[in-house]
């Protein structure tokens, strides 16, 4: 039979089988006198064979040393690793799901953060800060929507690294009920930088009073971690300085100093 005919028989297509034999898959018959292979019974089994494979999810690699007869795996080997697979896959499945689950009730219940999807640590510290941003005259400060933003990266950028530093924060958050207000005290003055020049005596003030807001075991958390060593180096420092305005920058970069000199 013919490769379309072979194809047909066993429910695949003939770009597949071209597939199998450019890889070493599926032997490929000698052309006949008129140019065409033929193909045997013989064939068409072991091409419905790799197929029935394949649909229990090997890859091609394992369909190969399934098929190999120097193997040194037998296939009751290659199903148990398989199945071992599928099951380390089901249970992140669930614990997706789980964390889906979460989302979506936040979603309706209306506090789902504008940041989502985050851990459920930072999300609770950003449902604090919405509390305390409902408890304001006016309008939530920029500076506290930026804060949430670069939290948000920078847990995304460790995850399942050192996470320390938020451990830390959220506990200090916890054990002082006024940590919040003053932060948001911060996010104030900052926001009151905005316009001014980096000699603006605004800017020493606005340092120390961010530098009163960091509750100790948070600095030094950050001091080591790979949070603190990326917003004192390399590109992710400039790109972090460069979103500041010129007052608010040189405000944070006063405060860094202020910690050095604190915890030295």
């Amino acid at each position: 039979m013919r490769i379309g005919e072979l194809a047909g028989i066993v429910g695949i297509t003939t770009r597949a089988v071209r597939h199998y034999h450019r890889i070493g898959l599926l032997a490929e018959p000698p052309r006949q006198s008129n140019g065409y292979r033929e193909y045997s019974l013989r064939d068409a089994a072991e091409l419905a064979r790799i197929r029935r494979l394949t649909e229990l999810g090997l890859s091609l690699d394992e369909v190969r040393d399934v098929l190999a007869d120097d193997v040194g795996k037998e296939l009751s080997e290659v199903l148990a690793e398989l199945d071992a697979d599928l099951a380390r896959q089901e249970q992140a499945i669930r614990q997706r799901r789980a964390r889906l689950a979460q989302l979506l009730l936040q979603a309706e219940e209306g506090r789902l953060p504008a940041e989502s999807p985050v851990s459920p640590e930072l999300a609770a510290l950003f449902e604090d800060m919405a509390r305390a941003s409902a408890r304001l005259p006016g309008p939530e400060p920029a500076m506290a929507a930026k804060e949430r933003e670069l939290l948000a990266l920078l847990e995304t950028g460790s995850p399942g690294g050192d996470r320390s530093w938020l451990d830390a924060m959220m506990h200090s958050l916890s054990a002082d009920p006024e940590a919040m207000r003053r932060a948001y005290e911060v996010y104030a003055q900052l926001d009151e930088l905005a316009e001014a020049a980096e000699d603006d005596p605004r800017v020493e003030r606005t340092a120390r009073a961010v530098l009163d807001s960091i509750p100790d075991e948070v600095a030094q958390a950050m001091t080591g971690s790979d949070v603190g060593k990326a917003v004192e180096d390399g590109g992710f420092a400039h790109a972090f300085f460069a979103d500041f305005a010129p007052a608010q920058a040189a405000a944070v970069r006063r405060t860094i100093e202020l910690l050095e000199e604190r915890d030295g």
